[in-house]
């Protein structure tokens, strides 16, 4: 199942290296999801880690100011016995429309 949302976007990470001869090589994304809010006990939101793409991914959104909204394309994706949700695209919006800090 694919879909899009709007989200802010409060970070990013590039990670690219060796280790014990193994090579890696991505970006996180950090972006602002609802908390459960249903039973009461938690309000707001909090920021979870998204994986999207190489190294490379990180030098189109280094030039915004943090945090920006964004249009991002999701799809939620299963092995079958669990459940996760992917990021696949990120379009920023209009800095005039980031929110505030």
């Amino acid at each position: 199942m694919r879909f899009q949302s709007e989200v802010i976007v409060r970070g990013i990470k590039r990670s690219k290296g060796e280790m014990e001869g193994v090579k890696y090589d991505s970006t996180k994304f950090y972006i602002d999801n609802d908390l459960d809010d249903r039973t009461g006990n938690a309000k707001g939101t909090a920021t979870s880690e998204y994986g999207m793409g190489t190294s490379e991914e990180y030098a189109k959104y280094d030039h915004l100011p943090f945090p920006f909204k964004a249009i991002g394309t999701f799809s939620q994706v299963t092995t079958g016995k669990v459940m996760k949700i992917v990021l696949e695209e990120l379009k920023p919006v209009a800095a005039s429309q980031a929110p505030k800090a």
